[in-house]
């Protein structure tokens, strides 16, 4: 599965994309919205996990971009977020998110939380 992870917290991306890999997925890494979105448009990645305070480009925005893409083209959208008011969850999912996963998490039950939303596509 071809995963991208967007996230301008160096730790996050890392500890996410080594345990992807671990998992025999091909990830790409994104350090700002803009990043996230030209690696989308390239790769076409079927699931992307998204953080909402990024540089250049929110997560919102990359999630509506993604969205818009292609009629044929469907990621999964995963928003991993500190921000945690029901507005802010409300409005992931309105943005088009597929699941909204409060930070701090495990990064264990975010692969088990990916694993399950591809199998319902």
């Amino acid at each position: 599965m071809r995963i991208l992870i967007a996230d301008d917290e160096p730790a996050i991306l890392m500890s996410l994309d080594f345990l992807m890999r671990k998992e025999g997925h091909q990830v790409y890494v994104a350090r700002d919205g803009e990043e996230a979105i030209q690696l989308i448009e390239k790769e076409l990645p079927e699931v992307i996990i998204l953080d909402i305070m990024m540089p250049k480009i929110d997560g919102y925005g990359v999630c509506s971009q993604a969205k818009a893409l292609s009629p044929t083209y469907l990621p999964k959208i995963i928003f991993i977020s500190a921000k945690i008011a029901d507005s802010d969850i409300e409005r992931g999912y309105q943005a088009g998110a597929d699941l909204y996963v409060p930070k701090p998490f495990s990064n264990r039950d975010l692969l088990k939380k990916v694993h399950e939303l591809n199998l319902q596509s």
